[in-house]
């Protein structure tokens, strides 16, 4: 008897579990996203992407056909990506201002976020 309560506890713990697990998606999607894509030609475009202060997503695209480094150090954010490969960073910032990001693997290719104070 007691084992087989045991088992239900398991059972409902592992259900909730699984549950909030599958909602941490759905809350990383619900964030504001923001498209920059590194180009063949050795640019980022946007080359200033402006968003507003807070919890936000940058969805990367590596257009190119070399690999690529995202890199930020005020931002504390870098993230690698091969040749056509698509990724993301969450970036929360709540200081308006503009900070400046390169491709560490082409250090001649920068580019600024302007961070704008929320309305």
């Amino acid at each position: 008897m007691i084992v087989g309560r045991l088992s239900r506890v398991i059972a409902a713990l592992l259900i909730g579990l699984a549950g909030v697990a599958g909602m941490a998606p759905a809350q990383a999607d619900e964030l504001p996203t923001f498209t920059l894509r590194f180009k063949p030609d050795g640019t980022f475009e946007p080359a200033t992407l402006e968003v507003p202060a807070g919890r936000f997503k940058i969805e990367l695209i590596n257009e190119s056909n070399e690999p690529v480094e995202f890199e930020s150090i005020p931002l504390r954010k870098e993230k690698v990506l091969g040749p056509g490969v698509k990724s993301f960073v969450v970036i929360t910032i709540s200081r308006p201002g503009e900070y400046p990001f390169f491709d560490d693997f082409h250090q001649s290719v920068k580019g600024t976020l302007v961070v704008k104070p929320k309305e």
